[in-house]
């Protein structure tokens, strides 16, 4: 049922004849998989949107980050008590 994504409910995998519940079972199963082995094959190429520790800060964040050590041009206070 779970595997089903909501698409079956108890009595009705329960009442099912035994050949159809296998047939169901594996056709799931073999999507699934299909669906796993498209998900890996498609994070295993470059990631260029998340930074792994330890790689080289990429030249277009090296400034952002220069900027970002300046200190603030404007003053906050504390509030009173």
């Amino acid at each position: 049922m779970f595997h089903g994504n909501g698409g079956f409910d108890y009595h009705t995998v329960y009442n099912m004849p035994i050949w159809l519940r296998n047939f169901t079972l594996n056709q799931i199963s073999s999507f699934n998989k299909k669906q796993n082995e498209a998900v890996e094959k498609a994070s295993k190429g470059k990631n260029q949107s998340s930074t792994n520790m330890g790689d080289p800060v990429p030249e277009h964040m090296k400034s952002a980050l220069k900027q970002s050590k300046h200190k603030s041009s404007y003053t906050t206070q504390k509030a009173k008590k």
